[in-house]
């Protein structure tokens, strides 16, 4: 069982979208808000926290990511039609040369 996890804040069309795959038992409400609650392991939570550096994860060990990352996680969750995709999901969201300068080998 996972010990983190990512909030994922639903509009309609969303919500929509994951009924329509099969997911209707997933979607909960935080906050007066729809959402789904998608499980991190421990790599994939080094890996966010070292990628989203502003992240930061409630008392209830959830975040809620950025939102070009939601977007991307919740199509990732629509293309495999499940919430357990963070594995893959994280090769798409972390990007360890973010930020530094590409070198190249002088012979």
């Amino acid at each position: 069982m996972a010990q983190h996890f990512v909030n994922l804040f639903l509009d309609a069309e969303q919500e929509q979208k994951l009924k329509d795959v099969g997911l209707e038992d997933e979607i909960f409400e935080v906050e007066g808000k729809k959402a789904v609650k998608v499980p991190v392991g421990d790599k994939e939570y080094r890996k966010l926290i070292k990628g989203f550096t502003d992240l930061k994860f409630d008392e209830n060990n959830a975040c809620v990511l950025p939102e070009g990352a939601q977007q991307m996680l919740f199509d990732m969750i629509l293309t495999s039609e499940s919430l357990d995709c963070m594995k893959v999901a994280i090769v798409k969201l972390y990007n360890p040369l973010a930020g530094k300068e590409l070198r190249s080998k002088t012979f």
